[in-house]
């Protein structure tokens, strides 16, 4: 006959097994889609990412995110310092790629796309189309030529003729180090009018709208994002690249106003 256990035995195995499924659920970090909301990774972004990324976040179970948002050229250099968030995404692939080539990141993947446009108030002003931003007595905020909306803009710039680039240029009263900087310029009316993306003017809330810069002046705008390296949460950094290139990622992004990865 099987004698029954001594009570102390039977209590011991009640709670190793009470124990084993929390044990089962356990994450090192290297199983990039499994449920962590007690890890928090740091998301460094280009600050014309706000809206898209706080709408992804909600959709993302994998951790907890903690964004820092200002100009990709800023973001990048302190990655260079020795910074170390989980994840960078910049509003170019430029940057991505130069960290990248000095083993600073993973190999960056294209998530987004957006298109450059002029930004007014969106009552009353003097601009009216594109043509109008080199008259006399206009004002306009661009961004600095280190950040990527201060070179997409120059882009444009050096695909007029030289008198209207000179025309343009003379109104240039700032020169801001984030596209965050421009948009604040415009709803304040420190000017007549700036380059933006088309987010931007969306997330504005109706305050602004856009003028569309022509097609054959237009560049390309892609957004680029990876890994760090050394991320301190390298599986949930992965699982949130990972789902900005699938179906909730885009969808949030679209719904900022951002384009289809390429």
């Amino acid at each position: 006959m099987l004698r029954p256990l001594p009570r102390r035995a039977l209590l011991l195995s009640t709670v190793a097994l009470a124990v084993l499924p929390l044990a089962a659920c356990g994450d090192d970090d290297r199983g990039g889609g499994s449920a962590r909301p007690d890890v928090t990774i740091k998301v460094s972004a280009a600050a014309s990412l706000k809206k898209a990324l706080e709408g992804y976040q909600g959709h993302f179970a994998a951790a907890t995110v903690a964004f820092s948002f200002a100009g990709s050229d800023e973001l990048a250099a302190q990655i260079e310092q020795g910074v170390r968030p989980d994840v960078f995404a910049a509003a170019n692939t430029k940057l991505p790629d130069a960290l990248h080539a000095k083993g600073l990141v993973g190999r960056p993947v294209r998530f987004a796309t957006n298109r450059l446009v002029v930004a007014v108030p969106a009552e009353g002003g003097d601009v009216r189309s594109f043509a109008d931003l080199g008259r006399d007595g206009v004002s306009l905020a661009i961004g600095s030529p280190t950040v990527p909306v201060g070179a997409y803009t120059r882009t444009v710039l050096g695909r007029l003729s030289a008198a209207r680039r000179k025309a343009i240029e003379g109104n240039v009263r700032s020169q801001e180090p984030d596209v965050a900087g421009v948009v604040g310029k415009l709803t304040q009316g420190a000017v007549d009018a700036g380059f933006v993306y088309r987010s931007d003017v969306r997330a504005a809330g109706g305050r602004l709208r856009e003028i569309a810069i022509p097609d054959a002046l237009q560049p390309a705008v892609t957004y680029g994002v990876a890994v760090v390296a050394g991320a301190p949460h390298r599986g949930q950094a992965q699982a949130f690249v990972d789902g900005l290139v699938g179906p909730d990622g885009q969808a949030a992004l679209r719904a900022a106003g951002l384009g289809p990865k390429p």
